[in-house]
């Protein structure tokens, strides 16, 4: 007997399995993604390696399973990798928004699959999604009713509806929805994401040295403690029209951790992290779009903290 009360969701994933000899070279330690880039409208380095896009086998798959409203996409995709295709590809960690490594763009938005659920996602097929741009609840038809539910949008039986799903946008695509993170992560280091120090313990206010930490004032910590939440996702990133692969433009998560230590009243080298972010694919091509602070799911108000940094560099 089958249970009419089960409802289902459609999920639209952009499947890519890259060619055989791309994967050889990758056992081999060479880039595939490795070239020279001849010139950058930002005015970058000639010789920056840029990135070309990635070769192979690319198609639409749908799977339709049975789901709940308050399941989160990556509940679904796990159930698909258990019960129905163990060959699609993602990545994941922690599966509690902590870690970031779940990024992909849903419904062409970047999010992260495991704090992204149904109800706030979903779309009719056919149809616009039950938020907007802006992740506000749309009014009307599909409505969220007052305890939070979304009404006759979400029904007891039947269909959610349908979800696509895409790898990270501005990233290279590894394989299905496993985006190539490493220009991101290599933009980060190259600014010293970490403290410089003087090296001077501090003293406690009896006099004594403290030898576990350097004392800072609440309103000192303030100045950095939200950009320190920072998971290095890539949804910033993955939502700025600038950023892609890190070529043209450093990107808002490595702006963001320069901003982390140069607010740092413990950073002894400032002026040297600003001058480094003070180029031509630094701040300089910033665009102040914002598109950055949409789905942040650490909620740093990314679009904003460029501005702070472009105003300290300009301020030098």
């Amino acid at each position: 007997m089958t249970n009419s009360n089960v409802t289902t969701v459609t999920l639209k994933v952009n499947r890519f399995t890259p060619r055989p000899e791309r994967e050889r070279d990758r056992a081999r330690g060479g880039s595939p993604f490795a070239r020279t880039r001849k010139s950058s409208p930002f005015g970058g380095r000639s010789d920056a390696p840029a990135r070309r896009r990635p070769r192979g086998r690319q198609w639409v798959q749908e799977y339709t399973i049975p789901a709940r409203p308050e399941d989160t996409v990556l509940d679904c995709l796990l159930a698909i990798k258990r019960t129905v295709d163990p060959t699609l590809a993602f990545r994941y960690s922690c599966g509690h928004g902590m870690c970031g490594s779940d990024a992909v763009a849903i419904n062409g938005t970047p999010n992260l699959l495991c704090t992204a659920t149904l109800k706030d996602w979903v779309k009719p097929e056919g149809g616009a999604p039950l938020t907007d741009d802006d992740g506000f609840r749309r009014t009307g038809d599909g409505a969220a009713d007052a305890d939070g539910t979304q009404g006759a949008a979400l029904p007891e039986s039947g269909s959610l509806g349908v979800i696509e799903l895409g790898p990270l946008p501005g990233f290279p695509v590894e394989r299905d929805l496993i985006a190539d993170i490493d220009p991101m992560l290599d933009q980060i280091r190259k600014l010293k994401p970490y403290l410089e120090a003087d090296g001077v313990l501090a003293t406690t206010h009896e006099g004594k040295v403290d030898v576990f930490e350097y004392l800072q004032h609440p309103d000192e910590l303030a100045k950095y403690e939200q950009l320190s939440n920072c998971i290095a996702c890539g949804v910033c990133e993955g939502s700025c029209p600038v950023f892609a692969g890190g070529d043209a433009f450093i990107g808002p998560a490595a702006l963001i951790w320069a901003s982390r230590f140069v607010n740092d009243s413990r950073d002894t080298i400032t002026m040297d992290r600003l001058d480094a972010i003070d180029t031509a694919d630094g701040v300089a091509a910033c665009q102040s779009v914002r598109a950055c602070t949409r789905q942040c799911p650490r909620g740093i108000d990314v679009g904003e903290e460029m501005w702070q940094i472009v105003a300290k560099v300009r301020e030098r």
